[in-house]
């Protein structure tokens, strides 16, 4: 009997090679890229981060010799009176030189934001409706949710048309969308007009509904079992009886209002510092300002909110002791007192180290808020510019955070590293070819872009 034959198929190199680029050529057709890549990325997210467990990496400031006494430090100079200077409405990585204050130069008494306003009765239950739902896209909660607040005043278009100006050249790997962003998307490409303001309250965003205005807010969120992150949504009516608000989200919500309590909305809401966007049309705008009532002035809404972070920061624990140091230096970023804002930043870094790893630890933080980058730099600070960069990149998974570049860039430069601050502001420029401070730093180098 003879042997049975074994056969094998053999598969041509060239037929290979010749799969592998076909399947890479539809991965990137939009339809199917638009499906399959936020998978990938999520899959390449956990393995690296299975590897590398990103709440390992802490961030101490170098310069700052006992982290305890910074903490003491901070508390001591927030409660000396601070000059108030010109806050200039740009993005951070915009920023000037910081105004030059006189020595000994006091604060102008900031009134209580209830001393000039009369509170007006509102209903008990408002449901504002006209919102087109939209499921974010990867990566696209920001632009997502404006395209939905915009369409309530029947702006026709959507996500897309959103994302396309507030992620020009990393539609798929920007991760965040400022809210100054938002309000120069309104202000520069719609007929509506836009305003954010930070330190905001529960009652505040009844009034603004109560008044017909859909109110953007950026906020953390907690999925169970997973890293916090951040996150957008629109709030569109409350109901006092059940102490809700009704929101539009794009990750969650379907097409009709999602109801969600004030406690919750409180707790993540001051993740973000408060901050919201009301947009509006032009021929409205003494009534929106006219409920925000001092809020409308950007010096007195920052100073209004540095000084709630503070004593919050006085009172709470744990990781909302963090986000309120946090908040604490970002109001005082806006209103360059950069040396008060350094010094709040080292207690939220130094609390940061207390707080449980795992899903607790806010380690994307840098992602949507840079302020610590502005007050290190403006206060000589340049080395721990680039340790906090540093730590912030590595838990990316791909080269993308422009202000992250930008300032990076810039440390380096001071530094007297012309040819790594180059490449840092190169980067930055690639990922937001829109952003003039890059730009100019790049021609202040000698370097045209592109």
């Amino acid at each position: 009997m003879r042997p049975m034959r074994r056969y094998f198929f053999v598969i041509p190199p060239f037929l290979l090679l010749a799969c592998g680029l076909l399947g890479a050529f539809a991965y990137n057709l939009p339809p199917i890229h638009e499906r399959l890549s936020w998978r990938v990325a999520n899959l390449r997210a956990e393995i690296r981060y299975a590897l590398n467990p990103p709440e390992q990496e802490v961030f101490l400031p170098q310069e700052q010799q006992d982290l305890i006494e910074a903490i003491v430090q901070a508390t001591l100079q927030a409660l000396t009176p601070v000059a108030q200077v010109k806050i200039e409405s740009t993005q951070t990585a915009n920023a000037a030189t910081p105004a030059a204050t006189q020595p000994g130069s006091t604060a102008t008494p900031i009134p209580s934001p209830t001393s000039t306003i009369t509170p007006t009765p509102i209903p008990d239950r408002v449901e504002l409706t006209g919102i087109v739902h939209e499921y974010q896209k990867f990566n696209n909660c920001g632009p997502a949710n404006l395209s939905m607040a915009l369409s309530y005043w029947d702006w026709d278009g959507d996500q897309f048309v959103t994302r396309d100006y507030l992620r020009p050249s990393h539609a798929i790997d920007d991760k965040n969308v400022n809210p100054y962003e938002m309000v120069d998307f309104v202000e520069s490409r719609t007929d509506l007009s836009a305003i954010w303001r930070v330190g905001g309250d529960l009652e505040l965003l009844k009034r603004l509904v109560a008044a017909g205005f859909p109110v953007v807010i950026e906020k953390g969120l907690q999925k169970p079992e997973e890293y916090w992150l951040g996150h957008y949504e629109i709030i569109s009516g409350y109901d006092e009886a059940s102490s809700r608000f009704f929101v539009y989200d794009s990750f969650i919500g379907p097409d009709t209002s999602w109801p969600i309590s004030y406690a919750e909305v409180e707790e993540f809401w001051r993740h973000f510092n408060n901050v919201y966007v009301v947009i509006y049309p032009a021929e409205r705008q003494a009534e929106v300002m006219s409920i925000l009532g001092p809020h409308a002035d950007p010096i007195y809404n920052f100073q209004y909110a540095a000084d709630l972070a503070l004593e919050q920061a006085t009172s709470f624990t744990g990781r909302d002791q963090f986000f309120a140091w946090y908040n604490r230096g970002t109001n005082l970023v806006y209103l360059e007192d950069y040396e008060a804002a350094a010094q709040a930043y080292d207690a939220a870094f130094a609390l940061y180290a207390a707080i449980p790893e795992g899903e607790q630890r806010p380690w994307r933080m840098l992602w949507y808020q840079t302020g610590p980058y502005p007050a290190y730099y403006y206060t000589g600070r340049y080395q721990d510019v680039i340790n906090l960069a540093y730590t912030t990149l590595v838990n990316v998974d791909k080269p993308v955070l422009e202000e992250t570049y930008y300032w990076r860039g810039m440390a380096k430069e001071a530094l007297g590293d012309r040819d790594g601050a180059m490449e840092d502001l190169r980067r930055a420029a690639d990922l937001n070819p829109r952003s003039t401070g890059v730009l100019d730093q790049l021609r202040l180098l000698g370097v045209e872009y592109p």
